[in-house]
């Protein structure tokens, strides 16, 4: 029986096949020319600008570090190790996380990490007839995670999943506690940011940390600024206090940068490579001269 001569299905597969090999070898050697092929395919609208926007938020992850998206130090919600149950069901109703580091006598003695959901099933439990009431907060403490700040979120969100854990603590070059990062923080830089029902209502934009200090959220509008301290920065160009310091400073800022406005220095305590995240706003003893005003001082 003679063979059935190719169909034209095949035929022009390996047409096909030859053209792409000989125009379109789709060498790819870099990050730019993968995006060049994304705004190409959006533009010819083989995907929407959503999808868009995820897969250059992928390729960015590659090169972020765990201190571009960690919790700073001074802004990490803590609990001591002597801290009594109603004081421990009192600051989870007031703060809302679901994870706190416990610590002994700093920050720097994080010793594990308490998990919300095993402080209320202690609770429900010790509430039941002949239930256990004898509360040792090690009990229910879990071992933590130390990263260092230098390592790649691509491979701390593989780890997380390994060792399926939502929180790790992050460490600095001399073994000091830098902060905390969760696996939030992490998924945050694919998909942008993921509020719960809660976080519209309780995010405080402006807290105080000293008399003449407080941190403030990079979205708090500037009406909102000049209401709390008494300024009048102009918000006909940008609407947030965030993009106004990085109009000043010139690009986008990067984590310890500092810029002075008026009588206030803003130092950038939390920023990523695509926003900025928390500023430290502190009142000066002095109003800068013209020449100093605005500019950025050297990245501490």
């Amino acid at each position: 029986m003679e063979d059935e001569p190719p169909s034209s299905d095949s035929q022009d597969g390996s047409w096909l096949q030859r053209v792409k090999q000989r125009f379109c070898p789709c060498e790819i050697r870099s990050i730019d020319q993968m995006k060049s092929l994304v705004r190409q395919a959006i533009e010819s609208e083989v995907f929407p600008v959503s999808t868009g926007g995820l897969i250059d938020s992928v390729l960015d992850f590659h090169d972020l570090r765990v201190r571009d998206v960690m919790v700073p130090r001074g802004q990490m919600d803590v609990i001591e190790e002597g801290t009594t149950l109603p004081e421990l069901l009192s600051a989870a109703v007031e703060t809302g996380h679901s994870r706190y580091p416990v610590i002994r006598t700093n920050r720097d003695e994080v010793i594990g990490i308490l998990l919300v959901k095993e402080l209320l099933r202690f609770y429900a439990n010790s509430q039941q007839p002949g239930g256990d009431s004898t509360f040792d907060l090690l009990d229910l403490v879990r071992t933590p995670m130390f990263v260092p700040e230098s390592k790649r979120l691509d491979a701390l969100l593989a780890e997380f999943r390994l060792t399926r854990t939502h929180m790790a603590i992050v460490l600095d070059e001399f073994g000091g506690v830098a902060g905390l990062v969760t696996i939030e923080d992490v998924l945050e830089e694919i998909v942008g940011d993921i509020d719960d029902e809660f976080d519209v209502e309780e995010r405080v934009n402006i807290r105080q940390q000293a008399p003449r200090r407080h941190t403030v959220r990079a979205l708090t509008p500037i009406g909102e600024f000049n209401e709390v301290f008494a300024t009048d920065f102009s918000d006909g160009e940008y609407d947030t206090i965030g993009g106004l310091v990085s109009n000043t400073l010139g690009h986008l800022p990067r984590r310890g940068e500092v810029a002075r406005l008026g009588e206030y220095e803003f130092k950038v305590l939390g920023a990523d490579r695509r926003r900025l995240h928390l500023l430290l706003v502190t009142k000066l003893d002095f109003e800068p001269s013209e020449e100093t005003d605005g500019s950025p001082d050297e990245e501490t």
